[in-house]
This record gives C-alpha cells, sequence and structure tokens, in this order.
C-alpha cells in the first residue's frame, strides 16, 4: 500500500472542501424527504431492532419495496476499510494473520447494512488475495487447478493458506446472504414497468438494452458532464433490434473491457496488478446494479458509481503517471491533468447549486432528459409545494403528454385541478387515471401487480365527490375497491371511516378504523380518529382512552392534545382539569399562534374561580385573534362576576363592533348600564336593538319591561309584560311581575298619584319605586332559581346566567377548524407523499354535558345575584 504524507492528505482535503463547501446551503430534496426526514427509524422512539427489520426508507423489508438511496457514500467508507483491513491478513513470514480477517468480516457487515453492494468487497479480497498477494496469473492459476486435479502433486503450503483465507470470506458472505434473505422473506424487490422498462420488455429487447446500459454507465464515468437525478421512465429508449447503432457502444464496451482484463490476467508486473484490482472495483461493486442477474428499481442511477469511479479513478492515475514517465509527454500529461481536475472541480462546485432545492434538481434534470415524465411530475411537485398551482399544472399536463399511460401524472392532474376549484376538470382526470388500472372481467379471475400509490387514484376520486351529499355512496363503493383490490390498504379503511361517520354509520366507521388499527397499532392518527368516532357515540370515557393511546405514541399530536383537554374540561370533573390544563399548555407550545389554545386555558381558569390567570388567557386570545366573539364574552362575564362592571364594558363594546348582532353581549351590557351604571337611556338601546333583530327575544323583551319599570312608566311598563306574556304564556315570572305592575298602579291611582314619571317628585314616590324595583328583581331571582333547578319555566328569566352555556358551546363551534376526523389522502406524489388534513365535527354531544355542568349553574346564580343588585 503506498504512504500518503501530511502534506498529500492536506491537499486532499482541501480540494474536496472546496469543490463542495457550498452543498452545506442546499435543503433537504428527492430522496432526502423520504429517507431522512419522514423516516421514521430516525426517531428517538423507535426501537433499535427496527433498524435492523426495516429498509433505508424506514420501510419493512418485507413489503413491494426498492433498494435504491444515498447510502453508497457510508457502504463506501466500510468498503475501503474491509479491504484495507484484509491487506493486512498476511504476515512477514507468509502466516495468516487473523484479527484482521476478524475485522474485515464485521467491516463486511457493516458495509452491506449500509448498502447490499457492500458484499461485493469480498470478491474485491478475493481478487487481491489472488492476483496481488500470492502472485498467480490466471495461466499460473489455471495450470496449477489442473495438477492439483490431475493429482500429479499436493496443493502448495500457499495454496492451502490462501484457500483457508477465502474460505472464510466465503462462509461469511454466504451467512449474511442468508440472513437477507430472510429478512425480505426469501422475495426480490417488485418494480413496475415505470421503474425499468427494460425489465419487463420481451426478449431481445431486455438482454440488449441491458447489455447497453454498460457503456452508458461507462459514458457517465469518462465524461460526467450531464448528470440527472433520475433515469427510469423513458430516459434511455429501449435497444429493440439487433441492428440498432447503439449495439456498437456495447461491443466496443467489451472490447476494451476484454483487452485490460488479458493485459492484467495475463502478466505478473505490476502494471498488471494495478490494473487487475482497478477493474475489480469498477466490475464487482456494480454488478448488483447491472440487472444482468435481477432487476434493479432504475434504469441508471449515477450514485451506484460511487464505488466504481474509485477504480475508474486508479486506472486514470495509473495511466498518468505511465505517460507522465515518457519525455516528450511529460509536458503534456502534466497540462492534460491539470485541464481534467479544473473542469471536474467546477463542474462538482456548479452541480451542488442544482441540488440547492428540489426546484432547481428538477429543472436540470430537464435540461438533460426532457423523455422522463417523472421529471415533469417532480417539477410539478416542487411548484405545488409553493403553492403555484397554476404553473404545477402545465408541467403535470406535459408529464401525460410525454408518458400518457402513467397513472400518477394524471392523478398529479386531478389533485391540482382540485387545488385550483376545478371540481369537474379533477373529476376527468381521476377517470382517466382509473382507466390505466386493471380493470374487473366479469368471470375472470386473475392476478397483477400494481404500485400501491396508484391506488390512492381510488381515495381521490372518492374525497373529491363525497362533497356532493348525493354521491356519498358512490364514494364510499369507491373505498370498498380500493380494498378489495388491497385488503392492507390502510389509507382506505381511513378515509372510509370518515366518510361513514359523515353517513352517520358510526358502527361501520369504527370498524373500519379497528380494521386499520389491525395494520397498524403505532399510527397515533388512528387511534385519534377511533376517539372522534367515540365521541359521535356518546362514549366519552373511550374516547378519552383513545386520545391516551395517540398521546402515548406521539406526545405531541396537536389534535389529540387540544379535544382530549376539551373533553376532560366538558366532563365538569375537577380532577380532570389539572391534566386538561396541562394538554392545553403543550398544544400551545405546538401552535402559539392559536388563539383557542389560550381561549380554554382560560375557561379552565374561570372553572377554577382563578380570575387573573382567566384574564391572561381570554386577553392573550383576543390579541391573536381580533373580534374572538366568545373569549371577549367572557372576558367581559368575568369581570361583571368580579364586580369590575366598568372593565367589562370596553370589552363587550369591542365585542359588539365586530358582532354587533351579538344578543348575549347586548343583554350584558344592557344589566351593567342599567344596574350599575345608572344608565337606563343607554340599557334601554340596548333592549331595543335586540327586539330589533329578534321581536320574538323574550329575554330581551323582559328586560326591556324592567327599563320601564326603573323609569316608572308604569302603563308601559305593564304593555311591555302583556306582550312579554303573549310571546311566553307558559312563563310564571313574567305573570308574577305583570301582576306586581298592576297592584302597584292601582295602590298609587288610589293615592292619587301619576302613574307615570313625568311629574312625580318627593321622596315618598321615590321609596315606593324603589320597593317595587325591589319586589320585580326579588321575582327574577326566583324565576333564576327555578331555572338551576332545571324547570323549564325558568328560561326566559335566565337573561345573562344562560349565556354562560350557549357560549360554551360557542367556544366549542370555533374550534371546529382544529377537530377533526381523519386523514384526507388528497395528495398522492409520485413518492407517495399525502396531504393530511381534517374535518370539524358536531357538537350537540357537548350541548348535553354542558346542562348539567354544577359549575355554570353556580355561575348563574352568581350573574343573577349581580342584576338583582345584592
Amino acid at each position: 500500500m503506498a504512504v500518503v504524507s501530511w502534506k498529500e492528505i492536506l491537499l486532499l482535503s482541501g480540494l474536496v472542501v472546496g469543490c463542495y463547501w457550498n452543498s452545506l446551503s442546499c435543503g433537504f430534496v428527492f430522496d432526502d424527504v423520504s429517507a431522512i426526514l419522514d423516516n421514521k427509524d430516525l426517531r428517538p422512539s423507535t426501537p433499535i431492532r427496527n433498524l435492523f427489520l426495516n429498509d433505508f426508507w424506514g420501510t419493512p423489508m418485507a413489503e413491494v419495496t426498492g433498494v435504491v438511496g444515498r447510502a453508497e457514500l457510508l457502504s463506501s467508507i466500510f468498503l475501503l476499510a474491509a479491504f484495507l483491513a484484509y491487506t493486512k491478513s498476511t504476515g512477514p513470514d507468509h502466516s495468516i494473520v487473523w484479527p484482521p480477517i476478524a475485522l474485515t468480516v464485521v467491516l463486511v457487515a457493516a458495509a452491506t447494512l449500509c448498502k447490499e453492494q457492500g458484499i461485493t468487497v469480498v470478491g474485491v479480497c478475493c481478487v487481491y488475495e489472488i492476483f496481488v498477494a500470492q502472485g498467480f496469473t490466471l495461466p499460473m492459476l489455471v495450470d496449477t487447478i489442473w495438477q492439483v486435479l490431475q493429482g500429479k502433486d499436493g496443493f502448495p503450503y500457499a495454496v492451502l493458506q490462501t484457500l483457508l483465507k477465502l474460505i472464510v470470506l466465503v462462509i461469511s458472505t454466504l451467512l449474511l446472504v442468508i440472513i437477507r434473505v430472510q429478512v425480505i422473506q426469501s422475495q426480490l424487490p417488485v418494480f413496475t414497468r415505470f421503474d425499468n422498462p427494460a425489465a419487463v420488455s420481451t426478449t431481445p429487447t431486455r438482454q440488449l438494452t441491458f447489455n447497453y446500459l454498460l457503456p452508458v454507465n461507462a459514458w457517465l464515468l469518462l465524461n460526467p458532464s450531464e448528470l440527472c437525478c433520475d433515469w427510469t421512465m423513458g430516459t434511455i429508449p429501449l435497444v429493440e433490434s439487433l441492428v440498432d447503432l447503439r449495439n456498437l457502444a456495447t461491443l466496443v464496451f467489451y472490447i476494451f473491457l476484454g483487452l485490460l482484463a488479458y493485459h492484467s490476467l495475463r502478466y505478473r508486473q505490476s502494471s498488471a496488478k494495478t490494473v487487475i484490482m482497478a477493474l475489480s472495483l469498477i466490475v464487482l461493486p456494480f454488478i448488483p446494479a447491472s440487472n444482468l442477474f435481477f432487476p434493479v428499481g432504475f434504469v441508471v442511477a449515477e450514485r451506484v458509481l460511487y464505488v466504481p469511479s474509485m477504480g475508474f479513478c486508479v486506472l486514470v492515475a495509473h495511466g498518468f503517471k505511465i505517460i507522465s514517465h515518457k519525455g516528450q509527454l511529460k509536458k503534456i500529461s502534466w497540462l492534460m491533468i491539470g485541464v481534467l481536475l479544473t473542469t471536474h472541480t467546477v463542474k462538482t462546485f456548479h452541480r451542488n447549486w442544482d441540488w440547492e432545492s428540489e426546484y432547481t434538481l428538477f429543472t436540470s434534470a430537464l435540461k438533460v432528459n426532457k423523455n422522463n415524465a417523472k421529471l415533469w411530475n417532480n417539477v410539478g411537485h416542487a411548484l405545488e409545494n409553493q403553492n403555484n398551482y397554476a404553473k404545477a399544472l402545465r408541467y403535470f399536463l406535459q408529464a401525460t403528454r410525454v408518458q400518457p399511460d402513467d397513472i400518477g401524472a394524471h392523478m398529479n392532474v386531478g389533485r391540482t385541478y382540485k387545488n385550483l376549484n376545478k371540481s369537474k376538470e379533477a373529476e376527468e382526470a381521476y377517470l382517466v387515471a382509473k382507466s390505466l388500472m386493471p380493470q374487473v372481467i366479469p368471470g375472470k379471475k386473475y392476478a397483477t401487480r400494481v404500485a400501491p400509490n396508484h391506488l390512492n387514484v381510488y381515495i381521490n376520486l372518492a374525497n373529491l365527490i363525497r362533497a356532493n351529499d348525493s354521491r356519498l355512496e358512490e364514494a364510499d363503493q369507491l373505498y370498498r375497491q380500493a380494498i378489495s383490490m388491497r385488503p392492507d390498504f390502510k389509507q382506505a379503511y381511513i378515509s372510509r371511516g370518515e366518510l361513514l361517520l359523515k353517513m352517520n354509520k358510526l358502527t361501520e366507521a369504527r370498524d373500519a378504523y379497528l380494521r386499520a388499527l389491525e395494520l397498524d397499532r403505532t399510527n397515533a392518527d388512528l387511534w385519534y380518529n377511533l376517539a372522534i368516532v367515540n365521541i359521535e357515540m356518546k362514549d366519552p370515557s373511550e374516547a378519552l382512552k383513545n386520545f391516551n393511546h395517540a398521546l402515548e405514541l406521539n406526545p405531541r399530536h396537536k389534535l389529540a392534545l387540544f379535544n382530549s383537554a376539551l373533553l376532560m374540561q366538558e366532563s365538569g370533573e375537577p380532577k380532570f382539569w389539572p391534566e386538561a390544563n396541562r394538554r392545553f399548555l403543550t398544544y400551545v407550545e405546538e401552535e402559539p399562534d392559536d388563539a383557542n389554545g389560550y381561549f380554554n386555558l382560560g375557561m379552565l381558569a374561570m372553572d377554577a374561580n382563578e380570575n387573573a390567570a382567566a384574564e391572561r388567557w381570554m386577553r392573550k386570545a383576543i390579541g391573536l385573534q381580533a373580534g374572538f366573539r366568545s373569549a371577549l364574552f367572557n372576558l367581559a362575564l368575568l369581570y361583571s362576576q368580579s364586580k369590575r362592571e366598568v372593565d367589562a364594558l370596553p370589552v363587550l363594546d369591542e365585542l359588539l363592533h365586530h358582532h354587533p348582532e351579538h344578543i348575549k353581549g347586548l343583554i350584558l351590557k344592557g344589566d351593567i348600564l342599567m344596574n350599575h351604571k345608572k344608565d337606563t337611556r343607554g340599557a334601554k338601546a340596548c333592549f331595543e336593538r335586540i327586539l330589533r333583530m329578534d321581536p320574538t327575544n323574550v329575554q330581551g323583551k323582559h328586560n326591556l319591561c324592567v327599563v320601564y319599570f326603573e323609569e316608572r312608566d308604569l302603563p308601559r311598563a305593564e304593555r311591555c309584560l302583556e306582550e312579554t306574556l303573549a310571546l311566553a304564556p307558559n312563563e310564571e315570572y313574567v305573570r308574577r311581575h305583570l301582576s306586581i305592575v298592576r297592584s302597584k298602579m292601582a295602590a298609587m291611582s288610589a293615592a292619587g298619584q301619576p302613574l307615570s314619571s313625568a311629574n312625580t317628585e318627593g321622596a315618598t314616590t321615590e321609596g315606593v319605586a324603589a320597593s317595587s324595583k325591589e319586589e320585580v328583581l326579588q321575582s327574577v331571582k326566583e324565576g333564576t332559581e327555578e331555572a338551576a333547578a332545571g324547570g323549564e319555566e325558568g328560561r326566559g328569566v335566565d337573561a345573562v346566567g344562560k349565556e354562560v352555556g350557549d357560549e360554551k358551546n360557542e367556544r366549542k363551534s370555533s374550534t371546529e377548524s382544529v377537530r377533526g376526523v381523519g386523514v384526507d389522502q388528497s395528495k398522492s406524489l409520485d413518492n407517495s407523499q399525502s396531504d393530511k388534513r381534517t374535518k370539524g365535527k358536531s357538537t350537540k354531544d357537548i350541548k348535553d354535558i354542558e346542562k348539567k355542568r354544577a359549575a355554570a349553574l353556580k355561575r348563574l346564580e352568581e350573574i343573577e345575584r349581580i342584576l338583582s343588585g345584592d
């Protein structure tokens, strides 16, 4: 092995850093999204054993899985380390040194775990042992084997040692292969014709194309001027005939490779040994990706040339060494190598910028190849992620023109039309994609392979048409069709469960989610969706259990945090409130800009009579969402309860500025103006405003009657109460109040006092009015107590107290955009990306809970105490 000086190490390191430093500013693109950002194996909660059961993407290796990835660099490091360790396995006296061999086996295993091609280092070690360490040429090796087979001579000691070392390596390799085969359950990966068209072609097209790919890869090593991140689909047209001129490239490649192999295997000089090692590094690591022995999931992949490029560089360096020692060519050789290094450095530096983002990566690929529909699709995806749907649509449509039978391209067109709110065009595109799927043949049963993400066409089409309530059954049929084609299609069960919930088929919805959980019990979203079904089925305890399951799997699951906390809060049991408060606090850490989280923290604080905290949280919610109706009203109510009526008025003014028809706010404002500010005119305006919006509002009408009584206009108060009684003939408190007013009118008439306050003076009249007011308000208080006891006849009295329960129901409605059920697979990309969306649900079950809450009843009594002036 050559000795490398520190100067050479620093020079090489500086050159590498100079070439690649600009790549540090690039983002995660292409395979990085699936292999890194979305890979569950990289999360701290994932068991270590999963790393040995799942592939590079975090997918179980027993599933329909690819073998591509970006682990070649790591595999290459272990591959080189294994080879270098093996070179130390021969002692000075040609004896076997076993520790390096043991280390080699470990490093081979590590290289193989990183990437399957790492196992080919065993072949490189074998070539090194036979042709370099032992110094055999091919004729010598053949002659030795022939002599042994004829029995003319025994095995030389050196040959026995070589065989022993190679047997250890081979057995170790076989064990690794057996383990690998067991992990994938003795099945080779399955790919579609879009991934590798030649793999499903007939003879001789398949053989001619696969052999032509060898000179294509060799040309990429020799002249890497046009690089492309994806060489699948129609990138390289099939070689369908023997007269295709591209077959000449294949022939030239094999001739050149054969000449190099002949030279290196026939002679013993140092040059031959260098060439044979270079060829072994080029050929052996490339064999698993060559398609010659088994199909792989790509046509060409530049990443699989990482290790072969090492051998190619050895050939280039060896050729330069030979030329540079020839006097007349020395200067020219140095000039050529300088130009070569400079151009490759500039090319590398420039190429790094192509990997800055997915948009720059795929647009650069289209400059090289315009016949790959996947590239057009991926540019469209990049634009779609920027919400540039109109421009993305142009790329998706071009993909359908390049590859008319590409199901994914038509699905992308449909999804983009949907995002542009063009439902008709979206449905047409989905129907085209659906028509390209394998069709049911009546009376015939057959098996076929379908790419898993293509099944999403049924999901997307169903998600689109179920927006029309008259087509719900049609959507359900599509979900069931997807399930029939793939019984383990988890997303179909999820989406169908959401649809069944919308159709109010709660039992079937629950069964759909339970079936999905049988397929994946580690999916927090599924447990969350099941909890939503439990709420609709009025089973809050089971809902809470399932919310907790979701949070065990994902403690930061935002929807589960919010809705489980809300469920605890609405239970009315104080023992749940601390945990509800903790979950709301965690939720606002995740969603610091969501006013709903702070509002509900404020409501919890109100329940616990922590007024300062309640005020702080309500103010925070209002600051984030101007005009937040529920927060404004409850903050005003909090001030009113805390005898801070003056502080409540500006809050109510803000509420009514944003929501001028907020009747409960008008009632509370009128109460404060009348009983605390003594502003009967302002109170009167509030109640009259209510009646202009709703002439049949009993609360507003009755409170206006109280204003007339306060103004000592008894005839008008009498008429008002009569009208109120006509609106609510069963309300006993209105009847009592009318009786009080009439009795007072009769007493004043007998005393010769005027029934209107226009000419009233003196303390006697004032005292009588005050006494009458006390009686009226005391009657109001009695009506409130009836309401608290659950009597229907008390409802008309509950002017502001009833507002609490209604406003909490409004609070629940305000969170409908947060709470949801199911995952909308409306986004099915070629790389199986999905867009998870949630839908709002009904809250009628929460209304039932609210009626029973003791805290609300206590608050109602407190408000009535304020109204009565105690």
